[in-house]
Order: structure tokens, then C-alpha cells, then sequence
């Protein structure tokens, strides 16, 4: 069992974050830097120029909260949710786990998630372990199940959608159970109208080790994200102001460098049109048992469920209570931007704002949104650090 530290308004592990007044009248001449975005990328990017470049930052978000889509609160059963859908963390890079280290304590897990397919819950990716529950197979090395889906695999000329990808690998059957369904609800596209990359990122497995991630650090910030934010934001250099629009406070304010996280075609007033994104939504719910289900995270690849997957949160932070806390996740059209769209037309979109981009001087975009790519975590948090690295040299202070 792991308890979340609370202090007495019921907040985890609030440390001496210096929030100021959204109210203020800003006075622009006390800060080198803005930092628009308080996630991943504007968070690692103030953290590094206030400590690292030793400069005055402020920081702001349309959102009451750091933390950006990986915020987690303790909800009315006391159980540590993170309101935007489940943030597993993983990585193999250790420069990316020393300087999160920083501000953080780790919780060792290895995120494992079921399908529900043919009214069975069965491991994903598919594995050895999956075949034989869905086929009676027998299968008991990795040469069987590399035969047996070499059997199934058909051939495809040229592999340039997601629907290539799959049934190459796996053949026709396995492509409709597993993943036809999944991708239509989460993409609002059938996946012969998508990039390869969508499904590139979910292996299939001939053994039957049954963990979604091979990362060679797979742990949890002991204390919950928005602790390590909070940690990270919390230097006498940083100010962070909440609740408040870029565009709100663009006229009042003048700074010599911007650090731009937010989505790249809303700075430039989208200029060349709208760049397509997937949003979700989430509808959390306490249950009145102790477990709701084997493994944190289960998908719902039938198309006739309207969700996608349903998260148990006790299952990644360990905690105890007589209730649990689920989260079920449906895709939609409109909302927050989660995903950038993988088509050629909205890369060749992005393309137009990024050669706008290259022409504003004292402007870095840095980010999911101010890149227009789905970035794990940490290749977020890689892409900060090198950024800063690039912008600002060698010669800054490590921080350590």
C-alpha cells in the first residue's frame, strides 16, 4: 500500500508553488521569460531557464492547474485519479529519469492492460498467452506462435496505412477483434484512412510476457504527478499564473523570449485553418467495491461499446480503501486536442505554421501541441531538456 501525502486542504504533496493573483496587473519588465503551458514541456522549460539560465519566468495556463493533461487529484474516495485518462510513465532514457528525479520519489509498476474480445478479457498486445485463450492453440514456445501467425499474415504490396500494418503481421480476423473497431471509435477514421504509425506503436509478441511497455524504467512519481510539478515549478525565479489565456494577456505583456507549448496554429490566429485533432472525454465514477477490475487499464475494441477502455486507478498508485475510482474514456470530435490526426494532408497543414514559426524571432515551440506530434511523456521531457540545451548552450548552469 502507498498513502498520498495530504495536507490540510486535502491537496497531495502541494509544496511552496509561488501561484500569483490571475487578477494582477502584470508588470512585464520583472520577467525574462514567458512560459506559455504549465505541462510537461513549459514546466521542464521554466524549471531549466529559471535554474539552470538563472532567469525570471512566468509561467501561465488557460487551466487552474499545473500539470497539464497528466494533473491528478485525490477524489471524494480519497483515491489519487488523473482526470485526463491514465499517464503510464516509461522510458528508457536515463537523462530523462535523473532530472525528473529532481523532484520526485518512484513507485515501481508495470502497466498491464486486457482487451475484452469475443467475451473474453485476454492480454494486450497480443501474445502467446492471448492466442491460446482465443484459439485453444497449445502453443508453447515462440517458434509456435511465430508460425502460427505467419499462417494468418497476408502479404501486403506496399504498407502505407494502419490497416497494412496490422493485418501483415496479423491477418484479417485478429486486425477486426483487436484493433478495426478500437481505431474507428478513437480516430473517428477506419484505419485504412490513417498513417502506419498509429498501430507501428503496438507491438505483437510471440512469448508471453504480458506487460504493454519494454522500457527498462517503468515506475510511477511516488507522490502522483502533479506533486513532481509543483516541485518543479517551486524556485524563487518562477512565477505561475492560472486560469488565464495567451491571448488574454498578449497585449500586456512584452518579453524578449517566449516559450510557446500551446497549439501551434491558435498563436498564429489559425492563419492557414485549423489543425485536426481527436479529443476525449471521461466520465469518473466511484464503485462501492474494493477492485473493479484485474489490471488498471481494459480496452473495448467492440464498436457497438461506446467507450474505449475503463482505468482503475488503485492499480497504479497502490493505495487501499474500500472504494475504487474507474474512469471510462469515449473519443470524440470536439474538446481539448489530445491527438494530432496522422494523415498527410494535416502534416502538410502543420508544415505551413512551422515555416511560420521559423520567422518569429525570440518565439520556441516546444511540445505535443507547438509540434503537432503525439509525444510520449518522456520524449516530451527529452525534447525540453533539449531545447533548452540547443537555445541556451553548454555553458548553463546543470542544476543538479
Amino acid at each position: 500500500m502507498v498513502s498520498v501525502p495530504r495536507d490540510d486542504d486535502g491537496q497531495h504533496g502541494r509544496g511552496l508553488l509561488k501561484i500569483i493573483d490571475s487578477h494582477a496587473l502584470l508588470d512585464p519588465a520583472q520577467y525574462d521569460v514567458l512560459v506559455v503551458g504549465a505541462g510537461f514541456a513549459g514546466s521542464v522549460m521554466a524549471e531549466r531557464l529559471a535554474d539552470a539560465a538563472g532567469l525570471r519566468v512566468l509561467v501561465i495556463d488557460r487551466r487552474p492547474h499545473v500539470g497539464g493533461n497528466a494533473y491528478d487529484h485525490l477524489d471524494e474516495a480519497g483515491v489519487l485519479i488523473h482526470q485526463y485518462g491514465p499517464h503510464i510513465f516509461h522510458t528508457n532514457s536515463s537523462d530523462v529519469i535523473d532530472y525528473l528525479s529532481r523532484f520526485t520519489e518512484w513507485r515501481p509498476y508495470e502497466h498491464r492492460v486486457l482487451a475484452v474480445v469475443n467475451g473474453k478479457e485476454v492480454p494486450i498486445p497480443i501474445n502467446r498467452t492471448t492466442l491460446n485463450a482465443l484459439y485453444d492453440a497449445g502453443l508453447e514456445t515462440d517458434d509456435d506462435a511465430a508460425a502460427f501467425l505467419a499462417a494468418r499474415a497476408q502479404p501486403v504490396a506496399e504498407i502505407r496505412t494502419s490497416e497494412d500494418v496490422v493485418i501483415s503481421a496479423v491477418g484479417e480476423e485478429l486486425y477486426r477483434w483487436f484493433f478495426r473497431g478500437y481505431t474507428r471509435k478513437q480516430w473517428g477514421l477506419d484505419p485504412s484512412e490513417l498513417d502506419r504509425a498509429v498501430t507501428a506503436r503496438v507491438p505483437t509478441r510471440t512469448n508471453t510476457d504480458d506487460r504493454y511497455f519494454g522500457d527498462k524504467f517503468q515506475q510511477m512519481p511516488l507522490h502522483g504527478y502533479t506533486a513532481m510539478f509543483e516541485r518543479m515549478l517551486d524556485h524563487p525565479n518562477i512565477d505561475v499564473l492560472l486560469g488565464v489565456n495567451f491571448s488574454d494577456v498578449r497585449e500586456r505583456m512584452s518579453y524578449d523570449r517566449l516559450v510557446f507549448t500551446g497549439p501551434i496554429d491558435e498563436y498564429f490566429d489559425y492563419r492557414h485553418g485549423k489543425l485536426p485533432y481527436r479529443s476525449l472525454r471521461f466520465q469518473h465514477e466511484t464503485v462501492a467495491v474494493e477492485q473493479f477490475q484485474r489490471v488498471a487499464v481494459v480496452n473495448y475494441p467492440d464498436e457497438a461499446v461506446p467507450y474505449t477502455r475503463i482505468t482503475e486507478y488503485k492499480h497504479l498508485t497502490g493505495q487501499a480503501a474500500a472504494a475504487t475510482s474507474i474512469t471510462y474514456e469515449f473519443p470524440s470530435a470536439e474538446g481539448d486536442p489530445y491527438y494530432p490526426i496522422p494523415r498527410e494532408e494535416n502534416q502538410a497543414l502543420f508544415k505551413q505554421y512551422e515555416a511560420l514559426a521559423l520567422t518569429e524571432p525570440g518565439v520556441i515551440f516546444v511540445g505535443r501541441l507547438a509540434t503537432y506530434r503525439y509525444y510520449n511523456m518522456d520524449q516530451v521531457v527529452a525534447q525540453a531538456l533539449m531545447t533548452f540545451k540547443r537555445q541556451f548552450g553548454e555553458g548553463a548552469r546543470d542544476g543538479g
